[in-house]
């Protein structure tokens, strides 16, 4: 029992006798997680940059960890950014016109937007978080149902690729089994929802996908 000990009370010879280890089996795993522990570091402050720094493309983020200390090349950048799905953040130069026609997006109206909700199923949002753990990054898609407010599907991984999306928006499907065109699935963040637009799969949802809006 180890219980009501103070702090330090134990060297690590005694710890790992304790454990039922060998010092060598403790050092070996400190050694080989200590590795992944730097790139959760280094995964958070990419993160950060990327998303607040949108139009950035990889070379620019990682003349930044360079000037903060971190001791990274372009290569290894763009290998997490392409693995997190931060390349696509980046964006064309503003450019002061009316209308930008030269995308290959279909425009949809704002369907969340006005909508007097008065009760379940009518309009589901969507989102995406990444969460920071000891040794590497997962990242939580949901589906909200806005009249109220509890989650009706999830998704859990270390990826951030559309079929996150696509496994919560399917849970959801699943557990509420709504009537088809009878709801609409929104989203604010574009950049991680859009590719659902893409996928065959949505063309079996029910109801109506605008994910370029905001409420």
């Amino acid at each position: 029992m180890m219980t009501g000990l103070s702090q330090g009370e134990f060297n690590i010879d005694r710890m790992c006798w304790l454990a039922g280890v060998s010092r060598a089996s403790y050092y070996r795993h400190w050694l080989d997680s200590a590795p992944r522990r730097a790139e959760t570091g280094l995964r958070d402050l990419i993160q950060k940059m990327a998303l607040g720094n949108a139009h950035y493309g990889y070379r620019r983020i990682a003349a930044l960890l360079r000037r903060e200390g971190w001791q990274v090349n372009h290569k290894c950048i763009l290998r997490i950014m392409r693995e997190d799905n931060l390349l696509c953040l980046r964006a064309r130069p503003f450019v002061p016109v009316t209308t930008n026609s030269r995308h290959g997006w279909h425009v949809v109206p704002n369907l969340a937007k006005g909508m007097l909700l008065n009760g379940l199923d009518q309009l589901w949002v969507a989102d995406i978080t990444f969460l920071h753990l000891a040794e590497e990054f997962a990242f939580l898609a949901v589906v909200l149902d806005a009249f109220s407010r509890k989650v009706v599907g999830w998704a859990l991984d270390t990826h951030l690729r559309a079929s996150l999306a696509i496994e919560a928006l399917e849970m959801a499907i699943a557990n509420r089994q709504p009537e088809p065109g009878s709801l609409v699935h929104h989203s604010d963040r574009p950049i991680h929802l859009r590719s659902l637009l893409r996928t065959s799969a949505a063309s079996r949802y029910p109801g109506e996908h605008e994910p370029c809006r905001e409420l």
